[in-house]
């Protein structure tokens, strides 16, 4: 996109709304705008090809598997992403683009102790808002799924229908498709800087290109507190997270078809980690992910989350999942394993910032280690938000 000229002395606009960050909550708001008939513009880098060597920014999506579901201790997550799954089917459609994969999901915890608010408020949602589950008890995990060795004391909550997995690179995909095809244009660039006036919002991106629309919603995640973005600095606890992924072969592969992505609890406390069933990797791999680090360790500056993507993971906390996925699945057949980095973005309330900070200036970040899943419908509504 060429740079903002001057038309009768006042500044001619590229779009009506501009979106910074052209991830999964920023791909999906762009989405929402387009689709309401407002000019769109989605301004953000592609992935880098290498990322040990890439200095700029990075997003958590890049990556083959993110965990959907319903089911949530929370009526708040549990809303958002019953809204998002409902739409992942008409977005498919309108795409081309496959992203989501009904695996199911499982919710495992005690139901006595330690831990058991986490079934027990999954319960009361559940049942609050009519979502369909099946209960399992020791016995009835462990005939549904033999691969799986939890302890005696720990029951769940299966969700077949609407659960299981999204390709969140895909998902992004889908939405950036949609969003062009209802007339969005989409910059490969990234923003510096943006200044409000009151004509307008201004982004003025690294390369030079300067970008003028009537708001700006700024969806930047881990990024969202670069300076001179928002007028207002958000408060975020960017985490440092590690993934392990095994790699299976095709024989494994099969007998863990009936594989759903889980989300356990332990009895006892510790780290609550989350494992992804079989998924094909770009790489043409197929690998069991989990994740679920013990400690939270801050990333105090963008430097150090920069830093962080390229470094790829902390080998201790590698050798720790890797302990809990054999703990729960002692007969898994793995040809090897590598560490992934990532990060997750804790606002203040432990809930999505979604916020005017000025008539012009839209705050949407915060996915707090639940956002993949429902992005769209985080989107839509700062998309709502700026339409006023």
């Amino acid at each position: 996109m060429a740079d903002c000229k001057l038309e009768a002395g006042r500044m001619v606009k590229d779009a009506d709304v501009i979106v910074v960050g052209a991830g999964l909550m920023g791909a999906a708001a762009a989405r929402h705008l387009a689709a309401s008939g407002v000019r769109t513009c989605l301004v953000g880098p592609e992935e880098p090809r290498d990322k040990r060597s890439h200095q700029g920014v990075f997003a958590s999506h890049y990556d083959a598997a993110r965990i959907t579901r319903r089911l949530d201790p929370s009526a708040f997550w549990s809303d958002v992403s019953r809204a998002s799954i409902d739409r992942y089917t008409e977005l498919e459609r309108q795409s081309g683009i496959s992203f989501f994969h009904e695996t199911g999901a499982l919710m495992a915890g005690p139901l006595e102790g330690h831990g058991a608010a986490f079934l027990q408020k999954t319960r009361e949602v559940a049942t609050a808002d009519g979502i369909d589950f099946v209960e399992m008890d020791g016995r009835a995990l462990r005939q549904k799924f033999p691969f799986f060795r939890f302890p005696d004391e720990i029951a769940a909550f299966y969700e077949p229908r609407g659960a299981g997995y999204i390709d969140p690179r895909a998902h992004v995909q889908a939405q950036i498709a949609v969003a062009q095809a209802d007339g969005a244009r989409c910059v490969g660039h990234v923003a510096a800087r943006i200044d409000e006036t009151a004509d307008g919002v201004i982004i003025h991106c690294q390369d030079g290109t300067t970008l003028r629309s009537d708001r700006v919603i700024v969806a930047c995640g881990a990024f969202s507190g670069t300076a001179g973005l928002l007028p207002h600095p958000v408060t975020l606890d960017v985490l440092a997270r590690t993934v392990v992924l095994f790699e299976i072969d095709a024989e494994e592969a099969y007998r863990l078809k009936t594989m759903p992505s889980v989300v356990y609890v332990p009895p006892g406390g510790g780290s609550d980690p989350y494992v992804l069933p079989p998924v094909r990797y770009p790489d043409g791999k197929t690998y069991i992910k989990i994740g679920g680090d013990p400690e939270d360790v801050t990333l105090e500056t963008q430097e150090d989350v920069k830093a962080w993507f390229r470094g790829g993971g902390d080998p201790k906390v590698g050798a720790c999942l890797t302990d809990m996925l054999l703990a729960i699945m002692p007969d898994l057949r793995y040809r090897s394993t590598h560490l992934e980095a990532c990060v997750t973005s804790y606002t203040e309330t432990g809930l999505p910032l979604i916020a005017a900070q000025s008539p012009r200036i839209i705050a949407l970040t915060g996915g707090c280690g639940k956002g993949a899943k429902c992005a769209d419908e985080l989107g839509r509504r700062a998309a709502q938000l700026a339409l006023g």
